[in-house]
């Protein structure tokens, strides 16, 4: 349970009052007190107010701080100010900077902005992390630790390439495997001294010819920065073992291995920070992705805007009832905590354009000030009612981090090859369809699903193919598309024939892959077999040239020298069925197919709602907890099953309907 301390939804986020005077600090803790604050995070960007000299701390005013919203009733979530480095320690130790991809050394002046493998970094992040455990751990106020702050970028310098090659040693032993899993007898690589392994470096705009030493770069680019905060994370615990310890995501992105990352984390916490025109389905799956990265447990949403970015290209104001709708979005899909950044909008810098809880008018009377206070009654009044409550899902979807960079780093076959947007297509469908959906990693246990998606399984790592036969065996649900079973964990293509392990399963050999020009289209001609898809669909990118081998063909294509080969293939394998989508369909298809699956393993929303209204649930204690979310610029009704409902946040009881305003949100708890 996050919220043992405090059996509320958190409700806060980012206050940086070392940017202001103890005069503005009482003022601000007035007003948070009429927003319903109930936790901040600080001090996240403090390193050099708490150590001005190498020799020399200063937490008196930080005591102060604590000590004021503390008086406040307001509980604590203390971060350990390791994101950015002080000025002295890149002036006094210049190899605490990183060196991007193109070989420039960064100079000081930005945050993350140090090379994860220097020892001085590491030494006094954890120092003074030790030194902010030993002084607040026994704080009655403290309820989680936050190390750092969106780890991410990656370091290229000296230091790295040294620590890489042990990262290899200890990975792979001897330089024969490593010439080996590399494939480096291409174009004559072959390595014979360690010392000849370099980073793979951005050399004449193309770091992409071994993908094997790219994507081994990655991971270890991972595990270097997963190791600053796990130095800091051991010192935390020991000092304070019953606290738990988090750091921000900062999104779904592929610069570190979050699944691993996941299981360092007492809590999986992130930040949402949607465009005003980004599907809602994206947002949900990214909250499903941090939701699945512990095994369905609840997360933080550490950081979302009360208002507005001002980092991307259009900085758009949520509309009215936006910000509340997106918040509870994320609570109904795991979240136990709703945290802005920021509390106050700073005066100057990159971020005095970042929306707030204050404005830089600083007083409440704001439209963002008074739809944050509303909802900050209503988390209030809400209680512990959902926290530590869960999602209950029987399908999946698979995503993995590996393949994503495995994908983006292959030469060829087609540059507008996306596999972000191939899982976030697959995940639309059964979103549409207000199906809940757990995003797992493929070495998650698949016992409690019925239906498993993998869009473009290019890499198949060990283990999993069996896994999946097993899971198949049993009456599972298995469906994936084409670019699949290729390669190895090492991007060593799998010999015999695609999909490579999963040929068996599929009950099918592909024997070529088409690349459609941007131009170019093709058809999917479905038959009788099943009735739901019958018709024609367009499809394009990837074209498998595929022969049966067992399979049935449900589908065929329309259009060129392969007209009327196999497009989509059911086989049945043990007591379940997998399919195969041997190209890219257009979304119709894949709402028509998710729809059919779902009708054949008897899966149903609670609720029948329009276009643009989501409904997702949470259970605890034998009780479901629905959310129904209208994402419309206009009323929505939804027809409610059988029984009589009551909404926890409007009080109000209905029966058959349930019709929201724009933007507007019910939780639903059935009565009778």
């Amino acid at each position: 349970m996050i919220n043992d301390k405090l059996p509320y939804i958190y409700y806060g986020g980012d206050y940086n009052p070392d940017q202001w005077s103890e005069e503005v600090w009482q003022e601000d803790m007035r007003m948070f007190k009429l927003a319903g604050i109930n936790v901040v995070t600080l001090p996240v960007f403090s390193w050099a107010k708490l150590q001005p000299s190498e020799h020399t701390y200063d937490f008196e005013w930080l005591d102060k701080i604590i000590d004021t919203v503390t008086k406040e009733g307001i509980y604590l979530c203390l971060a350990t100010s390791t994101a950015a480095q002080p000025a002295w320690m890149s002036r006094q130790y210049p190899e605490v900077l990183p060196v991007d991809i193109d070989g420039r050394k960064r100079t000081h002046g930005s945050r993350v902005n140090f090379c994860p493998n220097s020892s001085v970094y590491r030494k006094y992040s954890k120092q003074l992390a030790a030194k902010l455990a030993e002084r607040y751990g026994n704080h009655p106020s403290l309820v989680v630790w936050h190390i750092g702050n969106e780890y991410g970028p990656h370091c290229y310098c000296d230091t790295c390439a040294a620590a890489f090659r042990v990262w290899l040693q200890n990975k792979y032993g001897t330089l024969d495997v490593v010439n080996r899993v590399w494939n480096m007898s291409f174009w004559s690589h072959t390595v014979y001294e360690w010392d000849e392994i370099v980073p793979p470096t951005n050399l004449n705009g193309n770091n992409k010819c071994f993908q094997g030493i790219a994507l081994d770069y990655k991971r270890f680019m991972s595990d270097s920065i997963l190791a600053c905060y796990q130095a800091e994370y051991d010192v935390i615990k020991q000092i304070t073992p019953g606290l738990k310890i988090t750091t921000n995501i900062w999104g779904l992105f592929n610069g570190l291995d979050l699944q691993k990352w996941a299981d360092q984390m007492d809590v999986v916490s992130w930040d949402s920070y949607p465009q005003m025109n980004e599907p809602m389905s994206n947002v949900a799956m990214r909250h499903d992705y941090m939701r699945g990265l512990k095994n369905g447990q609840p997360f933080m949403l550490m950081e979302q805007t009360p208002s507005q970015q001002n980092w991307q290209a259009y900085n758009s104001l949520k509309r009215p009832g936006v910000m509340r709708l997106w918040s509870y979005q994320a609570v109904a899909h795991g979240a136990d905590t709703v945290m802005f950044f920021q509390l106050r909008r700073s005066v100057g810098a990159c971020e005095k354009y970042h929306g707030a809880l204050i404005a830089h008018a600083g007083h409440e009377h704001t439209r963002v000030f008074r739809e944050c206070a509303q909802l900050g009654q209503e988390l209030k009044a809400l209680g512990d009612t959902i926290v530590d409550s869960v999602t209950e899902s029987k399908v999946a979807l698979l995503f993995d981090i590996d393949t994503w960079n495995a994908v983006e780093m292959t030469s060829g076959p087609s540059v507008d090859l996306d596999y972000l947007k191939q899982a976030q297509k697959y995940y639309k469908a059964f979103y549409d369809l207000n199906i809940s959906v757990d995003v797992i990693s493929p070495l998650s246990d698949f016992s409690k699903y019925e239906c498993i998606v993998a869009p473009v399984m290019y890499m198949m790592k060990p283990g999993v193919s069996e896994r999946l036969k097993s899971f198949v065996k049993q009456g599972g649900t298995f469906v994936t598309t084409f670019f699949s079973g290729i390669v190895n964990e090492n991007d060593l293509v799998t010999l015999e024939g695609y999909p490579g392990e999963l040929r068996d399963l599929l009950g099918i050999w592909i024997e070529e892959i088409d690349a459609l020009q941007p131009e170019m289209s093709n058809r999917i001609m479905m038959n009788s077999t099943f009735q739901e898809l019958e018709g024609e669909y367009e499809c394009g990118l990837l074209c498998d040239l595929l022969h049966l081998e067992g399979a049935e063909a449900l589908g065929s294509y329309g259009r060129d020298f392969y007209a009327g080969m196999p497009a989509v293939t059911r086989n049945k394998f043990g007591q379940g069925e997998a399919y195969y989508v041997a190209t890219d369909p257009e979304q119709a298809f894949l709402d028509k197919f998710s729809k059919a699956l779902c009708d054949k393993l008897h899966l149903a929303p609670l609720h029948q709602s329009p276009y643009g209204v989501e409904i997702v649930s949470r259970c605890k204690d034998g009780k479901t907890f629905t959310f129904v979310l209208n994402h419309n610029p206009y009323e929505s009704t939804t027809l409610l099953r059988e029984g009589t409902y009551k909404d926890l946040l409007s009080h109000r009881v209905f029966e058959g309907s349930l019709s929201l305003e724009p933007y507007g949100v019910a939780i639903l708890e059935q009565v009778y």
